[in-house]
């Protein structure tokens, strides 16, 4: 049997006995873990290596570090773009993925070669001596950098997407080994980041950072290769025309129209326009929300896509525009999470880091909200979700925007046990333990388990058949926009607390001489102020599918 819309590497039908399914989406599996062997361990350290190597202050280094993540989002919509327009998922990983092996290529030339780094000082020791990176030097770095960051974005955005395409939504089975899909592809994030933490911060602490960054360039290229030999088994979607332009497409019809009046049902101005291919109605229900948009379906005489838009179009664009505040407002309730990630590594650097005669770097921490990460989502699929849909008949045992919420709650409290720990860091008499930073941890894996998860399911649940690669893409772009916000963040309340020669509350050399107990303080009311604003248009919103239709009880099929 061949699917619509889907074409092997040839362009030929697609065949279900042949292509798709679990085999196809093995290579993908695969792909997930290494790439976040590598992503992850290295978004962590990489704080260590901008203000130990490149010696860059701690406000600096952050900085870099959030501006990092935030383009590798900004980059994503990029991707998502292509793909759904003009070439195949699998295609956009194979031509722009190998940027991602040649900025830690660089990365790691960089690191072994000393001509292309500042000389080697301990920054803690000699405080105002180290020299920071510069020039040349400093150019190669952000290059390398953003062409990780570039490689990175597509193939974030583009791997979910085509997995997901390896299943059939419309058959029953199938649909369920697609749910699963997502579950193992979040649990592939979580192990790939887990043996991250163990290899290649061992590698890059004890070994070198140009042996660790090499490892994870050679492992890139290992993933690419793995994920491309897997191409006579893929379902390949057809591109079929920019979303975005068929959103402004609505958006133009609708503002020429505004002072026509609409019919009493719309389905007058859809008989109006019979017989032309913008009128055709689609699979999505019309809805009473935001009716001027409907008068993108009335024919003024004129035909083509910028003068009339079928039903469907309208219904899309509608869906996007509801979900928008609901957007906007996770950017605000992730800016305490992603500054938390950041600076909670740094704050590991200032604490005694040995537990007997082993040494722990502070990143590889992070292993404790990602076990707990693994264990919550085995936990959480398996027992907690019939739990909840008994009690409260949803499908996912809580509503997506329920989990979200409880996620930015979390968020909240560590930012406030954050704040409490750093005092009492700065206060103690003697060094205090590394694992006194194990509650903010839990709590950012408790984070990530709800509001991650949930985000990603939200827009991909809620976004129309011919978006699904922007909503994936707009999920991307909430946290890399919640970077570039926590970053102004920082700088604004440097500025807000400079006061002649004295430094801003992040302008210190080291943690030591910074005020990051008050930051983190300001961090908490900002979350506050963030969930409040999500809670208001939670409430507000309306699903386009009822969460409450629970459906037949079938066990999910693992890979």
């Amino acid at each position: 049997m061949a699917l619509v819309g889907f074409v092997d590497w040839r362009g030929n039908a697609i065949r279900k006995e042949v292509h798709g399914g679990v085999r196809a989406a093995w290579f993908l599996y695969v792909l997930t873990v290494v790439t976040n062997v590598v992503i992850i361990p290295n978004l962590l350290n990489l704080v260590t290596y901008l203000h130990g190597t490149m010696h860059m202050g701690v406000s600096a280094s952050a900085t870099t570090t959030t501006n990092f993540f935030g383009a590798t989002s900004g980059f994503a919509m990029i991707a998502a773009f292509l793909s759904d327009s003009y070439i195949t998922r699998f295609r956009t990983m194979l031509l722009f993925g190998p940027f991602m092996f040649l900025g830690y290529g660089l990365l790691a030339l960089q690191a072994y070669l000393p001509s292309l780094r500042p000389p080697a000082c301990n920054i803690e020791a000699e405080l105002n001596s180290c020299e920071v990176v510069h020039g040349w030097n400093a150019t190669l770095l952000y290059t390398a950098l953003y062409m990780t960051a570039f490689g990175d974005g597509f193939i974030r955005v583009c791997l979910p997407s085509l997995g997901a395409d390896q299943f059939d939504h419309e058959d029953p089975s199938e649909s369920r080994q697609q749910s699963s899909f997502f579950n193992w592809y979040t649990f592939g994030i979580s192990f790939g980041g887990f043996v991250g933490l163990i290899l290649i911060v061992g590698i890059e602490n004890y070994k070198g950072w140009d042996i660790g960054l090499g490892v994870c360039a050679i492992l890139i290229l290992l993933g690419l290769l793995i994920v491309a030999a897997g191409f006579p088994f893929y379902c390949n979607q057809v591109p079929q025309g920019s979303p975005l332009t068929r959103i402004l497409q609505v958006l133009v019809v609708a503002f020429r129209n505004r002072k026509l009046e609409l019919p009493e049902k719309l389905e007058e101005a859809k008989e109006s326009c019979t017989g032309t291919r913008a009128c055709s109605v689609d699979a999505l229900a019309q809805t009473n929300s935001l009716k001027f948009l409907d008068k993108a379906c009335i024919n003024s005489g004129q035909s083509g896509a910028w003068s009339v838009c079928s039903l469907r179009k309208v219904e899309e664009t509608k869906i996007i525009l509801r979900v928008l505040p609901l957007f906007v407002s996770s950017i605000i309730g992730y800016i305490s999470n992603v500054i938390l990630f950041t600076f909670t590594v740094q704050q590991g650097t200032m604490t005694n880091t040995r537990l007997g005669k082993i040494h722990v770097s502070p990143a590889t921490l992070f292993i404790i909200p990602i076990i707990f990460q693994m264990l919550m989502l085995a936990v959480y699929d398996q027992f907690l979700v019939p739990f909840l849909r008994r009690r409260t008949g949803y499908v996912g045992g809580v509503t997506h925007l329920q989990r979200i919420g409880i996620g930015f709650v979390t968020m909240l409290l560590a930012s406030i046990i954050a704040a409490i720990v750093e005092k009492k860091r700065k206060e103690a008499v003697v060094q205090m333990s590394l694992f006194w930073l194990a509650p903010q941890f839990f709590l950012l894996g408790v984070a990530d388990v709800t509001s991650f998860t949930g985000l990603l399911e939200f827009f991909n649940s809620e976004a129309p058949r011919g978006m699904k690669s922007i909503a994936t893409a707009l999920f991307w772009c909430a946290l890399g926009l919640a970077s570039l916000l926590a970053t102004t963040l920082v700088e604004i309340v440097n500025k807000a607390t400079r006061h002649g020669h004295q430094r801003g509350w992040l302008e210190g050399t080291s943690l030591n001489n910074s005020h990051l107990d008050l930051f983190y303080w300001a961090v908490a009311v900002v979350g506050l102020l963030g969930l409040c604003n999500y809670l208001y248009w939670a409430k507000k919103y309306v699903y386009q599918h009822n969460p409450r239709i629970v459906e037949t009880s079938v066990d999910q099929d693992s890979p």
